[in-house]
Formats: structure tokens, C-alpha cells, sequence
């Protein structure tokens, strides 16, 4: 039986890490991911968690220390956000090639520069390609929720990649919301005890972890990386129906929201799809029929899915809390149209850069896109894809 308590985003990720009780926990404080490893490093103060604290001199290292738990044969996680994340660049993809399946709580913040603490996506869209199976969650029960499944999809044997469970910073992070929680018996029964076959300190199967991989090798370990992603897509999709079977709360790929009889359609991830339900149930109201795709699984990318579920729209905005400044829209507008475009769904779309910095993003800028889609779903046309949302300019 859940229990219901009240906590933040930040605690409700500790609160999962000690439910697990890793082997490692190595971390470097940066806002607003900080309380993550100071809620958990009270917990192994108190002697609630067995686990190996390591507080280290920066992120690089941070990661650097996971990778070497892991490669040794032990369970490690870790959180960041932003910069520090950035700072971690070169261990992100060491971590992935070498197929370490270490935990990542990603409080996501802008990426200096300039300096700037507030939520957006750089963060994470920053390391898209880095073959970190990627997770968000639109509020602090997901962000809990997640973080349990995340060893089990991590550590199966057809994966054996690292993830990192995203959450929007200050957003949900340091907001407090009712959560259920369930027992810390039942979580270890869940997540289950992690048993490599392959570690540097099994001194009956002597390895090498990390070598020189040249022209010979590499072409064929990244294909085996992109298809250990391809099978995360079903590892994830059994690992949440047996979550649900535990606990009765439901996750796939993605969240469906009124999309089954919609005409026009937003994509996003994370916090702003609740803003943007609120204002479909007042579209609904008025006989608009408004719908919702909320991305939950950012990679591996679930494009025939999601290519599916939207076929039957007349226009679809998506919205992206990054920019990519590439002058073709944002990361998310370029995956979800090039699956379209593949499955040969030939739907109108149009591409919101919005949120960056911390902006808010209101209910009226949500109905404005809507109010942009209906007049695109009478015309067909797109005049403009690539816009923003929520920017300031200059009256001429």
C-alpha cells in the first residue's frame, strides 16, 4: 500500500536513492540539483543507507567516480544540472561507450552563458547524443517514480546503458506536492540487486575497461550502443507494466491526452504539460477539440510510436524548451517531424522555442498556439514553422 506524504522534486529523488540504497553515490553541489545529494548524504549519516558517499571536487569527477564503481562491479548514481553537466561532458560519453548503467538525476537548468540558474533544456539537449537513455517527468511523482524503474531499465542485460531521470529546476525540483510513496521493502524487491557479468574486480574473469579502440573496433561497438538503445524501447515499455502491476500507476513512451478524438496537438516534456491540459479541459468547454502528447522517453526516441499517435491531426505544434540554434527549429521539432516524415504522416507542424531562462510560459501562451493551429488546420498552410513563445521585441 502507497504512502502519502509531501515533498519536492529534489526530495522525492533522494528519498528514491535511498529506497534503492546504491553502492555509490559520488556528487559535486550545483543548484538546483544541489538538495538531491545533501538530502541523500543525511540519510548516510544517519545510517539509513549503507552506501559509499564520495564528495568530490567537481563534476568531471563525479562522473569519474560512478564510472569507476561501475566499471568495478558496483551500483552507482549521481544528479546534476546544468553546467555541472556540462562539466561532465567528456565522462557523459565514456560513461555510454562503456556500457555502465549508472543512475543520473538531471534537475534540468539553463547553460551558462550568460549565468543563469533557471529552468530550461540545454542541459539535456545538450548530451541528446551522448547514448544516455534520457527520461523526464512532468511533476515530483514522476521524478520518483522514475528514478525506481531507471536501475531496472539501466542494468538488463540487453541495455546495459546509463539514464538520467529528468526534472524541471525550481519547477518541481523545489515545489512541494502530494506524492505516494511505497515501502522500502517493496522498492528493493522491485529494483533487485545489481549482478554484473562483467567487472574489474571478479578475479575469475580478468578484464580491461576503457582501451585504446581504433579503426578496427569502434565503428562496430558504436553500432552495438545504438542497438542496446533501440532495445531499450521494450525494456522500458515491460519495466513500467510491471511498475504498474506493483503500484497501479500507468507510464509509456508517452502520455496521450485527449489526442484520441483531437484535431490539433501540442508535443512537450515535463512541467508545461500540465499547463497545457489545464488549458485543454477550458478549449474542451468550448467544443475545441485540443490534444496532448507529453513526451516521457526522450531517448531511445519512440518516433514510429509517436508518428501513430498524431497521424490523425490537422496541425501540431511542438514545443521545445531549448533552442538549438541551428535556424531549423528546436531538438525536439527535428525528431518528431523527421518521424513523421518517415512514416509518411504528412501533418503540419510548426516548432514554439519557449521557456528559456527560466520564462514563464502561461496558459494564455499555450492558448495562443492553439489559437495558431486552428488557423493552420483550416488552411493547411504553415506560413511560418519556427517561432517563439513568450519573447519580448521591440515595437517598431
Amino acid at each position: 500500500m502507497s504512502i502519502r506524504e509531501r515533498l519536492s522534486g529534489n526530495e522525492a529523488a533522494a528519498t528514491a536513492m535511498k529506497q534503492i540504497n546504491p553502492d555509490v553515490v559520488a556528487a559535486f553541489p550545483i543548484t538546483p540539483s544541489t538538495e538531491i545529494p545533501q538530502y541523500f548524504s543525511t540519510f548516510v549519516d544517519n545510517g539509513q543507507v549503507d552506501t559509499e558517499f564520495v564528495a568530490v571536487e567537481s563534476e568531471h569527477s563525479a562522473m569519474s567516480a560512478c564510472i569507476g564503481a561501475e566499471a568495478a562491479g558496483a551500483r552507482a548514481m549521481t544528479a546534476t544540472s546544468a553546467n555541472g553537466l556540462s562539466l561532465m561532458w567528456e565522462m557523459i560519453y565514456i560513461a555510454s561507450s562503456l556500457r555502465l548503467p549508472i543512475v543520473l538525476s538531471l534537475v534540468n537548468r539553463a547553460v551558462s552563458g550568460p549565468l543563469n540558474i533557471h529552468n530550461d533544456h540545454s542541459d539535456a539537449m545538450g548530451v541528446r547524443d551522448s547514448g544516455w537513455i534520457m527520461i523526464f517527468s512532468e511533476n515530483n511523482q514522476e521524478a520518483y517514480d522514475n528514478t525506481l524503474m531507471a536501475n531496472r531499465i539501466a542494468e538488463n542485460e540487453n541495455v546495459l546503458l546509463p539514464i538520467m531521470i529528468c526534472q524541471d529546476g525550481f519547477i518541481t525540483s523545489h515545489s512541494i506536492e502530494n506524492i505516494e510513496l511505497e515501502s522500502d521493502e517493496e522498492v528493493k524487491k522491485f529494483v533487485g540487486k545489481y549482478q554484473p557479468k562483467h567487472y574489474l574486480l571478479n578475479d575469475k574473469e580478468p578484464i580491461a575497461v576503457g582501451p585504446l579502440d581504433v579503426q578496427s573496433y569502434l565503428f562496430e561497438h558504436k553500432a552495438q550502443q545504438a542497438e542496446a538503445m533501440k532495445a531499450a524501447k521494450d525494456v522500458i515499455l515491460q519495466v513500467s507494466k510491471d511498475f504498474e502491476k506493483w503500484t497501479g500507476r500507468h507510464y509509456g513512451l508517452f502520455e496521450e491526452y485527449m489526442l484520441e478524438d483531437s484535431e490539433i496537438a501540442i508535443v512537450c516534456m515535463n512541467s508545461t504539460a500540465g499547463t497545457t491540459k489545464a488549458v485543454i479541459k477550458k478549449l474542451r468547454e468550448k467544443g475545441i477539440k485540443a490534444g496532448l502528447l507529453k513526451l516521457r522517453v526522450f531517448r531511445p526516441f519512440p518516433g514510429e510510436e509517436i508518428a501513430e499517435a498524431l497521424k490523425n491531426q490537422k496541425a501540431i505544434a511542438i514545443l521545445d524548451k531549448a533552442d538549438s540554434l541551428n535556424a531549423v527549429g528546436g531538438a525536439l521539432f527535428e525528431d518528431v517531424t523527421s518521424s513523421m516524415y518517415v512514416n509518411k504522416n504528412f501533418v503540419p507542424c510548426i516548432n514554439y522555442v519557449y521557456g528559456i531562462g527560466g520564462r514563464d510560459t502561461t496558459e494564455k501562451d499555450i492558448e495562443k498556439v492553439y489559437e495558431d493551429l486552428q488557423e493552420i488546420a483550416k488552411s493547411g498552410k504553415v506560413e511560418n514553422p519556427y517561432r517563439y513563445l513568450g519573447l519580448r521585441r521591440e515595437e517598431k
